[in-house]
């Protein structure tokens, strides 16, 4: 009897006397509540029966309780279908997560720094990607090494532009 709200609406819905119009019942998306019929009916286990048989749900599409359901489990778990992520969502995600990233790779940065006092740009790198446990790029680095030595927590060593020293 546990599942998502959506899910259970879909299958209320089905012992209703009188059933109105789904969307309207439902107060679910359209695209949400196909997902969850499709989940229900086309899952490896088919607690709803859909004419006609087919992966997808379109509108016209009928569906029963499957009365020849049954399961030696007394609980069942349904995985729900997940939809897709467009290639613009997935460009936004990828942004949002390398803005939270930034504060790590800081931290880091300052973190190597204060206990080197000065060290050339390849080592500082090599320790970072020893250090931090998510996947970077050197350019992402050398943006984030940039923007502190603007804020003044680093700075180039007068001598040799490839040794950063901290700034205490």
């Amino acid at each position: 009897r546990t599942g998502t709200c959506s899910a259970l609406s879909a299958l209320a819905t089905l012992h209703a006397p009188v059933v109105p119009p789904l969307p309207a019942f439902t107060l679910a998306e359209d695209q949400e509540l196909r997902l969850q019929l499709q989940s229900l009916a086309c899952g490896k286990i088919r607690v709803l029966n859909k004419t006609p048989r087919g992966r997808d749900v379109v509108d016209g599409d009928t569906f029963a309780f499957n009365e020849e359901l049954s399961h030696k489990a007394r609980r069942l778990k349904i995985n729900s279908i997940q939809i897709k992520e467009t290639a613009e969502e997935n460009e936004q995600t990828t942004e949002r997560v390398f803005n939270d990233r930034q504060y790590q790779i800081d931290a880091g940065i300052v973190r190597i720094m204060k206990s080197r006092k000065t060290l050339s740009h390849q080592l500082l790198t090599a320790e970072l990607f020893a250090q931090l446990k998510f996947p970077l790029k050197p350019a992402d680095l050398k943006k984030r090494i940039e923007s502190l030595i603007d804020r003044e927590y680093l700075e180039r060593d007068p001598s040799s532009p490839q040794i950063y020293r901290y700034l205490a």
